[in-house]
């Protein structure tokens, strides 16, 4: 197994406590394609600098207002079988920092097509929804996500 891929992620609520998550293009056959925006963490960036930058990368919005973020790393194992398609089989997962944003702007604001286009479909989904959005073997981070970020979730 290689290291962890150094990346942050993004929970960005609305003003109705609602959460941006996309549908991911390019998924394999059977998994999931919702997730939240993430990414991985270029040289010489911030995490908080990463966080921000992949938001306006996916989301085509810079509409966020930093809340809080996660006290430790969350880590997740790709499944074995992802490993040799996924950043050319150097990593063996991720290692995330996360970052709770709130939406400043308003739906117009968000466009998939500004950058390179990473999601297809979009909307606001509750945060109870978030695991069963996401693919199996991320939903634990998804689960702590909650859990550390619940006082901010609350509407």
């Amino acid at each position: 197994m290689g290291p962890y891929r150094p990346c942050v992620g993004v929970v960005l609520v609305n003003k109705d406590g609602k959460v941006f998550v996309g549908r991911r293009v390019g998924m394999p056959d059977g998994l999931s394609a919702w997730q939240m925006p993430q990414g991985g963490i270029d040289a010489g960036e911030t995490p908080l600098e990463a966080a921000r930058r992949e938001l306006y990368e996916e989301t085509g919005t810079d509409k966020a207002e930093f809340v809080a973020e996660t006290r430790d790393w969350l880590c997740y194992d790709l499944p074995t079988s992802l490993i040799p398609k996924r950043w050319g089989g150097r990593y063996c997962g991720q290692r995330q920092k996360w970052f709770l944003m709130r939406f400043t702007g308003q739906d117009i604001d968000i466009d998939l097509a500004r950058h390179e286009i990473e999601f297809d479909a979009w909307r606001w989904a509750e945060p109870a929804e978030l695991p069963g959005l996401i693919v199996d073997f991320k939903r634990p981070v998804y689960v702590a996500l909650l859990d550390e970020f619940r006082e901010h979730l609350t509407r």
